[in-house]
């Protein structure tokens, strides 16, 4: 299957930032708009989801930015998007972990899968990124 989504992009490589752009707008969407009215029944707290959505509409801007005004050489703006995501993992790992205490079953469930959805992101950008894959 990552075959397959693999030979579809490598047609129009510059389509990851788009997927990376609407991938970041809503996980913003999600802190903002979801999360935070709800965060009693996350956990997390309230300043950290700002920040954590503020981290994701500042991908979404830099991967629309990407999609919407490179011509050329796209691996190295992919490489970049591609380690920021990985961090941004990382981060919220760490979050999940500090703030274990407070979080709700349904917080540390979001964030996990939020994790999984982003590296597997991240995987796929890696894989198009390696050299003869595009």
């Amino acid at each position: 299957m990552i075959d397959t989504i693999l030979t579809k992009i490598t047609t129009h490589p510059k389509t990851i930032f788009l997927i990376d752009g609407f991938g970041a707008l809503l996980t913003s969407f999600l802190l903002l708009g979801i999360l935070r009215p709800f965060q009693e029944y996350f956990g997390m707290p309230m300043d950290i989801l700002t920040i954590l959505s503020l981290i994701a509409l500042a991908f979404a801007i830099y991967s629309f930015c990407c999609y919407f005004f490179l011509i050329g050489n796209w691996k190295p703006f992919l490489f970049g998007i591609s380690i920021a995501n990985f961090l941004y993992c990382c981060l919220t790992l760490g979050l999940v972990y500090f703030f274990y205490p407070e979080l709700t079953g349904l917080g540390v469930a979001y964030f996990l899968v939020e994790v999984m959805v982003v590296m597997g992101l991240v995987l796929l950008e890696w894989r198009l990124i390696k050299p003869g894959v595009v």
